[in-house]
């Protein structure tokens, strides 16, 4: 029998296709996932796509005795648990820093008495901010946030001192952080905790900062979850993606199977303890062609993205990976490509239901002000 990995918060769509990846290795698996209704609807049941060679204990990764009961006989493991949305965040800010900040430091003094072989926190891009950018001489630029009179201007882009704008480039592991909500400064404090405890305690510790992930399982009816499934939601029920800013903003998407590969290594490979890194394509594209590529894809060519012009506090503008590092340390590599990725996703959408609450959402942001 091989090892057994506990996956915290393994039962969202990430941790479901980590949990396949690790099965097929050998490995046996136990998730502690509370369950919550905005992912798993107001039934809180046990996920159909969920493997059932999982051993499932519902429980929130707060409750400590449910923790310890969960490491028992444990030998790694993966920290996904974790509150997951920009604007929700700036707006739950209690709901999100208990569940991502002090749910993290209970697992971490859980693991102080329940010492493991490995542990695998789930960081995030968001971190960054804003990526890197240089200027027209090659010069690189650590730039600050985008101003909100400079948005309710709807000049978008980022600029130097002199109002030239820059010109982004793939951002690398050692790019300082730019927090720009309580989502991004709870994914950092998440990240640096493992890291900090794990050097202190001798416990090999690997921070992962995930890029815009997407593939089958992503909850459809969640508004704050990934991009492409937000669009994906909207299309399902006949409406137009609705795209912030001008459409024109770049990211880094990355399908869950590259992801739930990437974590295995990072269980796995020698030299990774003590890193944090990158988990991406590092290929940009624009959020705009990213809807266009989903609609496309689930076959609703009368559709055309609606851009909005409207901004939401803590988003940024452009950034993607720089993924040379994960490559040299876990030999990985992403291996599926956004078309591959696509077709597999539009095939998992057949036959599923999705709520649009994108409306809902977007009102409560505009709500507190936090949508220009």
């Amino acid at each position: 029998m091989g090892k057994t990995v506990l996956i915290t918060g393994g039962a969202g769509f990430i941790g479901a296709h980590l949990a396949n990846e690790l099965l097929a290795n050998g490995y046996s698996v136990r998730v502690l996932d509370s369950l919550v209704p905005q992912v798993h609807g107001p039934e809180r049941t046990r996920p159909p796509y969920l493997s059932r060679e999982v051993d499932l204990i519902i429980a929130d990764i707060r409750d400590a005795a449910a923790l310890s009961r969960a490491l028992s006989n444990v030998d790694q493991v993966v920290h996904l648990a974790s509150r997951v949305g920009v604007g929700q965040s700036m707006y739950q800010i209690g709901e999100y820093t208990s569940v991502n900040n002090l749910g993290t430091a209970v697992l971490l003094q859980a693991l102080t008495k329940q010492p493991v072989e490995r542990l695998v926190v789930a960081s995030s891009m968001s971190i960054y901010g804003e990526g890197l950018y240089h200027d027209s001489n090659g010069t690189v630029h650590m730039v600050r946030n985008r101003t909100i009179e400079q948005l309710k201007a709807g000049d978008w882009e980022i600029r130097d001192k002199w109002g030239r704008a820059l010109t982004p480039v793939a951002t690398p592991e050692d790019k300082l952080p730019t927090l720009a909500s309580v989502y991004a400064l709870s994914k950092y404090d998440q990240e640096r905790m493992c890291l900090i405890v794990g050097e202190a305690y001798c416990l090999p510790t690997v921070a992962l900062r995930f890029f815009n992930t997407y593939g089958p399982y992503q909850a459809l009816s969640n508004p704050y979850t990934g991009v492409l499934s937000n669009f994906a939601s909207r299309v399902l029920n006949g409406h137009a993606p609705l795209i912030f800013e001008d459409g024109l903003q770049q990211r880094d998407i990355v399908s869950v199977y590259d992801v739930a590969t990437a974590c295995r290594l990072a269980l796995e490979s020698p030299g990774a303890p003590g890193h944090a890194l990158n988990i991406s394509s590092g290929t940009p594209i624009t959020v705009k062609e990213a809807a266009i590529r989903t609609i496309r894809a689930i076959g609703r060519p009368n559709i055309e993205p609606e851009i909005t012009g409207k901004y939401r506090v803590g988003d940024i503008r452009h950034c993607f990976a720089d993924i040379s590092l994960v490559r040299q340390v876990l030999g990985w590599r992403p291996r599926v490509t956004l078309e591959q990725g696509l077709e597999d996703l539009a095939s998992w959408l057949v036959g599923q239901t999705a709520v649009d609450d994108g409306v809902k959402a977007r009102a409560e942001l505009a709500e507190r002000g936090l949508m220009v």
